[in-house]
């Protein structure tokens, strides 16, 4: 078979926060997959990087009392010792704050200037009048028009979860100079993403993207894609623009151009040929794994900026969903927001990677690690049955046999062989095809019918009688070959298991040896057995939980009981606020916003058909997908205001109670929408 050349890449972890569980889904995923190309002999290549630009860097360094780069740099080597330990084997880990990526973002840009696919306008936005410089959202502070905390930022307020222009604080401040902003006209630079439009409709729709992407996606064509605001003002942590002091690229411009330096910077260290993975006539393949809630910046901005700029397009882009712990949102309270290292703490890499294998499909939907299933079902799979076909043979054959093997099996061991030699290319394709649980299902199927046969034959018992031994000699023989096939078709999930499996029966394996139907020699020696994996123990995951909990604790403010819950309004004010019921027909990702969503609010025919457009910040909490066609409250009488985005005509209750995030709140069955709420 011809070898292929495929470039991989994962999504950007953002360079101010640890990994967790959930960031691991796409990591793990996206391992198994390359590993899979190179274990069948493809030149496969798998590169990521640190996101590192943005004004949320620059903040958390000043809180932490450093330079960005430093923060950056002590964020990159907790990273990638994270990804080590979970046995992610990029080839390449890069950052976007990088030469390579600074020369690619400049060089992207002027291209795109070229093919007058950038201009410029006008916008209000706030200035600060002593310091002379535009002012990010998060550079602005002041009291929450909302739930009247003080101190919040200009984008949304950390007490209530609301979220609101900088224009709507009250008593609005610069956190440089502390003087009140004033409102100023600021020049930005727009990608003319409609240029692009007809170009874009027929990627979208060429097969490079999962169909309900590519449904979502269709959906922002209705009305023509808008200019993209790439530009941001100083002060900005990335790159300059080139030609304009004092403007930044916006970090969504520059973070995909991640993926072509952190692949450049391997070439300049391997001798890899750039241009064969990157010019317009490549024939090699590009992959992109990325979460469905950065599809928009994956599926109509990235590729955008590479045909405007004369590279090639991806030939797909594969989205996941989101990681639930126990049905529900991660959460710090309940001790289910756990960070790799706390798992590490406790656990083997090795059981998440085959639980999350077990779990994953080609689709969006979401993947629930439930923990009891997690104990229940590595210690039944991996321990009860792959590694104990090992383990019950490996003794007979190193104590009476001398540690070789027999090539001589019974005419109904060669069968079951045979079978489960054929399903390789199945379990390959299930691979290939993201089925992972079909291909772990399939996997688990053989183990079964290895240790029923096993269990048939009582090796245990027929060692008793010295007529029986070359029978032992053989269903062990068998046992150790089956053993052997089942861990190379499992060596993409559990590498390191496989490699302690490699150095006990002495021999390395590549998918062309499981395709083989080959068994090892007569005569073939193993290595003593040494337990290759241990059960999982509940006061491991418990201890897992309770570390968890005790680094919310840790984080948590301190509230005085004393402390009122909220400042007392009067019956007749509150008798003014008009809530109804609204079914959520459509919901959309908003470009260029961090934490909100826009909701197309339907009031039923009670009200005339009335519908409400509405900016939720609910982003962190809800994809757009999951929401739509739910009955929510929302406050319908809440004066209308003008937000960089468009209009928000109204407001979504939410609650939020620790950590976790926003939780929408939904009508019990039977309400409809237009319902006053009484």
């Amino acid at each position: 078979m011809e070898s292929r050349r495929i470039l991989v890449t994962s999504a950007l972890p953002y360079a101010n926060g640890s990994i967790h569980l959930g960031h691991l889904v796409e990591y793990i995923q996206t391992d198994i997959w390359v590993r899979l190309q190179k274990m069948c002999g493809h030149h496969c290549i798998y590169v990521c990087a640190d996101d590192a630009h943005g004004t949320p860097i620059m903040l958390r360094a000043q809180e932490e009392g450093i330079e960005p780069e430093e923060l950056i740099a002590k964020t990159q080597t907790e990273h990638e010792a994270d990804f080590s330990e979970f046995l992610i084997g990029f080839d390449n880990f890069h950052s976007t704050h990088s030469e390579e990526n600074r020369n690619f973002a400049e060089d992207i840009f002027k291209k795109l200037q070229h093919k007058d696919l950038i201009n410029t306008r006008s916008v209000i936005d706030l200035f600060d009048p002593e310091q002379k410089v535009f002012l990010p959202d998060r550079f602005v502070r002041g009291t929450c028009p909302k739930c009247k905390a003080e101190d919040q930022y200009g984008d949304n307020c950390e007490a209530c979860g609301a979220t609101y222009s900088p224009a709507d604080l009250i008593n609005p401040h610069s956190a440089l100079s502390g003087a009140t902003p004033v409102e100023k006209e600021n020049l930005h630079y727009f990608f003319q993403l409609g240029k692009l439009e007809e170009e874009l409709k027929t990627w979208t729709q060429s097969n490079s993207l999962q169909p309900e992407i590519s449904n979502k996606i269709s959906e922002w064509f209705e009305d023509g894609l808008k200019d993209w605001d790439i530009s941001r003002d100083a002060p900005y942590f990335g790159f300059e623009i080139p030609g304009a002091t004092g403007k930044y690229f916006y970090v969504w411009l520059d973070a995909p151009i991640g993926y072509m330096a952190s692949f450049k910077n391997y070439c300049e260290r391997s001798g890899e040929d750039f241009d064969a993975y990157w010019n317009a006539d490549s024939t090699a393949e590009l992959y992109h794994f990325i979460g469905k809630d950065i599809a928009y910046f994956h599926t109509l901005f990235w590729p955008a900026t590479l045909m405007g700029a004369g590279y090639r397009k991806p030939t797909n882009v594969f989205c996941h969903g989101f990681l639930m712990v126990n049905g529900k949102k991660m959460s710090k309270s309940r001790g289910t927001f756990i960070k790799a290292r706390t798992y590490l703490n406790h656990l083997q890499p090795e059981y998440l990677r085959y639980y999350f294998a077990a779990k994953l499909g080609p689709g969006i939907n979401d993947l629930d690690l439930n923990l009891d299933d997690f104990q229940q079902r590595v210690n039944s799979d991996v321990v009860g049955k792959l590694v104990n076909i090992a383990s019950r043979c490996a003794g007979f054959i190193s104590k009476k046999f001398d540690a070789k093997l027999s090539a001589s099996f019974s005419s109904e061991c060669e069968q079951a062989f045979a079978e489960a030699t054929a399903a390789n290319t199945e379990i390959k394709d299930h691979y290939e095809q993201r089925r992972y649980a079909e291909a772990i299902r399939s996997i688990m199927k053989i183990a079964d019918q290895t240790n029923q046969l096993i269990d048939q034959y009582k090796p245990w018992e027929k060692i008793k009688d010295e007529n029986c031994k070359e029978e032992v000699h053989q269903i062990c023989s068998f046992g150790i070959n089956m053993f052997r096939l089942l861990i190379g078709y499992l060596k993409p999930v559990l590498p390191e298991l496989a490699g302690k499996a490699e150095n006990f029966f002495n021999d390395e394996l590549t998918w062309a040896d499981l395709a083989s139907g080959e068994t090892l020699p007569e005569g073939h020696i193993i290595n003593k057995f040494k337990p290759l994996m241990t059960r999982i123990e509940s006061d491991k995951v418990e201890a897992m939980i309770e570390e968890t909990k005790e680094q919310a604790s840790a984080q948590a403010p301190v509230i005085s009981a004393s402390d009122p819950i909220d400042s007392e309004i009067s019956f007749d004010d509150f008798a003014k606020l008009d809530l109804r019921v609204a079914r959520i027909s459509k919901a959309e990702l908003v470009a260029g916003a961090d934490k909100l969503l826009q909701l197309t609010l339907d009031l039923g025919e009670a009200t005339g058909g009335l519908e409400k457009n509405v900016f939720a910040g609910i982003k962190s909490a809800y994809s757009p997908e999951e929401l739509e066609g739910k009955l929510v409250v929302m406050v319908a009488n809440l004066a209308a205001r003008k937000m960089r985005f468009g209009l928000s005509e109204g407001m979504v209750l939410a609650a939020s109670g620790d950590d976790s995030g926003l939780f929408v709140i939904h009508p019990d069955s039977g309400a409809e929408a237009g319902m006053r709420v009484k």
